[in-house]
């Protein structure tokens, strides 16, 4: 089978289950921005390091990009297609499941005093780029929301994934010794 298949080329793109939609389909930029929020997860996992913390986000991550693909998955998939019932749908575990790592990360960071900059070290800042990928997720996800019937578990997850993600980044530069950066505000 070729990878590309040409189907495209007019500006639409098939959903699992059948049917067709433009690809600036409310649908498509939801999936697309879950798409694209899994591959810079990707890129926070290259730069892991091999300390136990480094170790835990590696699991994590791994959890979270399968968790991913079954998101991008649910929302390729209308509720009433023909294959509605081969998808896997997130459910409250997955949600509660990162919720309980937040708390574990969390647990482990200086409490906050002021906002702090995106960046510190390579990780943070990968991690801080995830944060905002997933923010935008969640943006995208509210035009067919209000259009469509999707599942409401999924706002939930990337509003607690975003979360987890900033965890995450302050517990990266406190893993490898890099203070995270207060945000400053500027005089005019």
């Amino acid at each position: 089978m070729k990878l590309y298949t040409r189907t495209g080329d007019d500006g639409m793109t098939g959903l699992f289950g059948g049917g067709r939609v433009s690809k600036d389909h409310p649908r498509v930029e939801a999936y697309g921005s879950v798409d694209e929020l899994n591959a810079t997860l990707g890129l926070a996992a290259c730069a892991v390091s091999t300390s136990d913390f480094g170790t835990r986000l590696a699991t994590m991550f791994a959890t979270i990009q399968s968790q991913l693909f079954d998101i991008g998955a649910d929302l390729a998939t209308p509720a009433d297609s023909a294959h509605a019932d081969k998808v896997v749908r997130v459910d409250e575990s997955a949600v509660t499941q990162l919720e309980g790592w937040i708390d574990e990360i969390d647990a482990q960071n200086e409490p906050m005093k002021t906002f702090v900059l995106p960046g510190g070290s390579e990780l943070a800042a990968r991690l801080h780029i995830s944060r905002a990928t997933c923010r935008r997720a969640e943006r995208r996800l509210l035009p067919l929301d209000h259009a469509e019937s999707i599942n409401p578990l999924i706002g939930q997850y990337l509003n607690r994934l975003g979360d987890l993600l900033f965890a995450m980044a302050r517990g990266a530069n406190r893993d490898g010794g890099v203070p995270d950066v207060p945000w400053i505000p500027t005089t005019p």
